[in-house]
């Protein structure tokens, strides 16, 4: 199973979780918070990470054209939700709604 290393606004979580996964359900299901605001379909850019090592597979055109809209996102940006694990990981979670003080969002479909 692959290995996820998150960086969180309150420390570093370390699990993990079965191939083909998405990463967004991964983070949720191991206590990070990360905001999903549209659900998990590749809209809202609220689910982002920052891919600091591992191979978080191809990017699918929905997910790099919601990227293209936004012009604050480094090179290693990723949508979670359109992620699916099948390599160790280790990711900074970009937004968590215990620091924005928001509902994370409905949880996204696998």
């Amino acid at each position: 199973m692959p290995k996820v290393t998150a960086e969180t606004a309150t420390g570093t979580l370390a699990f993990e979780c079965e191939e083909g996964k998405k990463l967004v359900l991964c983070l949720e299901d191991n206590a990070v918070d990360i905001l999903h605001r549209c659900g998990g379909n590749a809209r809202c850019t609220t689910c982002r990470v920052e891919v600091l090592s591992g191979d978080p597979g191809p990017i699918g055109e929905p997910e790099k054209a919601i990227l293209s809209t936004k012009t604050d996102l480094g090179d290693h940006t990723r949508l979670s939700c359109q992620v699916r694990l099948m390599d160790d990981l280790h990711v900074r979670v970009v937004r968590q709604a215990s620091v924005e003080g928001i509902d994370a969002g409905p949880r996204p479909v696998d």
